[in-house]
């Protein structure tokens, strides 16, 4: 879930050009005087709130919790389609011909790094009973848990756990350590997409004996086995170290999925054989403000951006393509992907003045009133003003990078209708005395307010008093998250990334059990839906499935549940004497291992600066 971006005054972009190129010289110098010790230097447009695994809802705690942590699978490094692989567990799961049980072997000699919170400080063997405690957590109601979405109804016995107390020295009868190294999984009934769950932060392992130990302060002291462990975390940035002690594992760009075709250009070769991770050093840096973060970027103190979108007319030679110009192609690798998730804002279907009403007029009143502001929304000028006219704007809850994705399906649900909006005001009885006051929510920064303005405006088009359109902002994202997880905000306007490849990551969105404080944050409860959602859920991928799933995509449009949506084009810049390929997406954090700052790649001459291809 990720902000949104803005565009600056011209007077910043031409100071930012001059800049780019006189810093470039500083960079170079500024890596070679750290050879003997490798830094990376990361910006995200976002900061966790906790580094607890439990907590890793958006992105940007995600990165983390997959580099202090372990997960038991990953997705590889530069497989394109995406791929699982094994992480901390041996091999793909052994499943059963019915798929019902599930049995994984984790890897020997795995330790947790050394901490107070063990015997003597020194950390222990990670064992399949600290998987089975780490998923126990989940539903654990003091945890307050915000990945309880993937495994609820689905593992035997867990829900009933949870029902019954949540003692941890109680078994769960589908979920077994069999020995210190095999993990035993019993579904309910057969769940495709459980491997890919078990690459999410959500299902990092974690000792107990740290959760007892730090209490609520584990929250920012985390104590993972994974390959970076923690030396600074505050609001504005953290610090990563490589963890000496992760286990040596030489890397295989063919185990990777390595297209030489595509992919050779990154001077990725060198890594062959080598143990991540690579670098000693990641440095993150929390940057909300687009123009905060690409003054940093440009002034050489951060190797990688997702370029705000305000700097695309003077980063991009071309949109279609994305190609960057001479001057920075020489400097910079590009990569330019249709994000693996959508833009979308939520009405809270929770709170009476929008959602559900126990009065079937009043609920039907309201549906009206949602139909009407979506009809309103003006899609183009979004993507025109925020997106840089390069996102692809679409109906509905499955995005383009779905392969469940319609082409060819109706548009009307994003195209701008301000007859039909103020025709369904003034047959429901709306007016602009008796609308309800509007909260849109969104974090304290300048694109958010700028989006919110926009919005106001579309909303004025139908004759909606502006005053009756307020503004609830939070200092920061978290705090935004929290609150609308916890029910509290009216209009609630997030990304989704996508967890997985599967349309079913999307939909279980809007599937009623999933309501806040899980992942259906519009608190959306459709019987129909529902009942689709229940029987697609078991099954493998098939034209069937797909069909359910285009079925639920149209009762979410038809309900106005949601004003949906839009996919961005990301555009990411990284220096040239980097070695690596980063991604936003399923490979997200996993990516930090293999960061090589060290090692600089093919001249610059070799390559025109198109995108990478992810």
């Amino acid at each position: 879930m990720n902000p949104r971006r803005y565009r600056l005054a011209g007077i910043w972009l031409t100071l930012a050009a001059a800049l780019t190129l006189a810093s470039c010289d500083e960079r170079q110098e500024s890596r070679a005087q750290r050879a003997d010790f490798s830094i990376y230097r990361h910006s995200m447009d976002g900061a966790p709130s906790s580094l607890d695994p439990a907590q890793a809802s958006h992105l940007y705690a995600n990165f983390l919790a997959v580099n202090l942590y372990d997960t038991l699978y990953r997705y590889k490094y530069l497989a394109r389609p995406y791929q699982l692989a094994p992480n901390l567990a041996d091999d793909l799961p052994r499943v059963s011909a019915d798929g019902l049980i599930y049995t994984i072997r984790i890897k020997p000699g795995v330790y947790f790094i050394d901490d107070p919170a063990f015997p003597d400080g020194k950390g222990r063997a990670v064992r399949a009973a600290d998987f089975v405690y780490s998923l126990k957590r989940q539903f654990d109601p003091d945890t307050k848990a915000q990945g309880t979405w993937l495994w609820q109804g689905r593992i035997v016995g867990l829900d009933e756990w949870k029902e019954n107390g949540s003692d941890y020295d109680e078994d769960v009868p589908g979920l077994k350590a069999l020995d210190d190294r095999t993990v035993q999984i019993q579904l309910i009934s057969p769940f495709p997409q459980l491997t890919h769950t078990l690459a999410q932060g959500f299902s990092a392992i974690v000792p107990r004996e740290a959760v007892d130990f730090y209490g609520p302060e584990f929250a920012i002291h985390p104590v993972g086995s994974g390959p970076y462990k923690l030396q600074l975390f505050n609001s504005a940035s953290a610090v990563l170290v490589r963890n000496t002690g992760f286990r040596k594992e030489p890397f295989s760009l063919e185990a990777e999925g390595f297209t030489p075709e595509s992919q050779s250009r990154f001077g990725l070769e060198p890594l062959e054989g080598r143990m991540p991770p690579f670098t000693d050093r990641i440095e993150i840096e929390f940057i909300a403000e687009d123009a905060a973060r690409w003054n940093a970027f440009i002034a050489g103190e951060l190797d990688f951006i997702k370029v705000p979108v305000s700097q695309f007319d003077q980063v991009l030679a071309s949109r279609e393509p994305p190609t960057l110009t001479p001057a920075l192609a020489a400097k910079y690798y590009l990569g330019a992907n249709l994000e693996s998730g959508f833009v979308h804002t939520d009405f809270n279907m929770d709170d009476q003045r929008i959602g559900y009403h126990p009065d079937p007029d009043q609920d039907a009143r309201n549906k009206a009133l949602r139909c009407a502001i979506t009809k309103a929304f003006d899609w183009p000028k979004r993507n025109e003003i925020f997106y840089y006219g390069i996102g692809q704007v679409f109906p509905g809850i499955i995005p383009p990078a779905a392969a469940e994705f319609q082409k060819d399906q109706d548009a009307s649900a994003v195209t701008r209708d301000l007859d039909g909006a103020r025709d369904l005001l003034s047959k429901f009885g709306w007016n602009a005395g008796n609308l309800p006051i509007l909260e849109y929510g969104f974090p304290s920064h300048v694109t958010e307010r700028q989006m919110f303005e926009q919005f106001r405006s579309f909303m004025s088009d139908i004759g909606y008093p502006e005053d009756k359109i307020r503004s609830l902002t939070y200092a920061t994202y978290g705090d935004y998250a929290r609150a609308f997880l916890n029910r509290e905000v009216m209009l609630a306007t997030t990304g989704w990334t996508m967890d997985y490849p599967d349309a079913q990551n999307t939909v279980q969105l809007f599937f009623g059990p999933n309501s806040s404080p899980g992942s259906n944050s519009a608190n959306y409860d459709n019987e129909e839906f529902n009942r689709l959602y229940r029987a697609s859920s078991t099954m493998q991928p098939s034209p069937m499935r797909t069909a359910m799933y285009r079925n639920m995509n149209r009762i979410v449009i038809d309900d106005c549940a949601t004003i949906s949506g839009i996919s961005r084009t990301l555009i990411l810049l990284w220096d040239r004497d980097l070695a690596m390929l980063p991604d936003r997406s399923f490979v997200g954090g996993f990516f930090f291992r293999f960061v090589d700052s060290g090692k600089a790649g093919p001249a610059a001459a070799e390559d025109s600066g198109r995108e990478a291809t992810q």
